[in-house]
């Protein structure tokens, strides 16, 4: 039952936001975004997805991480080059964006997961953000990459390329 309610908090909320966008450019920790109950905005609908997936992760909830993504979804590890996406890792489609969950995400144990710095462009009914991601102990300061699209009148993750920050050596 728990699980139909959150999907329906977040089709609800993805309801609630805002039918016109602008583009828009902002940084905001995540401990300051709104409740689901409290969106208005599509920033805040785009937002509460990042927080909805760091949950799915930590809770290794497929359900909830399934309602999250577009059916054509896709995420690729840039492996630190990101200028050579020859050598990268591609999942495409839903089915193996939740593969990717279940066999490489999940295994690890993530008892924390989230993106503290976060930084939205909003451009009609595409969206591009790009975090630093901390999962338990690893941080990756601005290496993520996310494409977000509107259907509807609701936001969906359309894809994920991380590991962009360049090899230290």
């Amino acid at each position: 039952m728990s699980k139909h309610i959150t999907v329906v908090f977040i089709i609800v909320s993805m309801l609630m936001t805002s039918a016109i966008s602008c583009a828009q450019n902002k940084s905001m920790p995540l401990s300051e975004h709104p409740t689901e109950e409290e969106i208005t905005t599509d920033e805040q609908a785009i937002l509460h997805l990042l927080e909805s997936e760091s949950l799915g992760v930590q809770e290794k909830d497929i359900d909830l991480l399934s309602t999250l993504w577009s059916e054509d979804a896709w995420v690729a590890d840039a492996k630190h080059t990101p200028r050579d996406a020859s050598d990268d890792t591609l999942w495409e489609g839903i089915d193996a964006v939740l593969n990717r969950y279940v066999t490489l995400v999940f295994p690890g144990n993530p008892s924390q997961a989230g993106h503290p710095d976060v930084k939205i462009t909003i451009l009609g009914d595409e969206a591009v953000a790009t975090s630093s991601t901390q999962i338990g102990g690893e941080y990756a300061p601005a290496g993520d990459r996310w494409r977000f699209i509107r259907i509807g009148e609701r936001w969906y993750i359309q894809s994920l390329t991380y590991n962009l920050e360049p090899e230290q050596k």
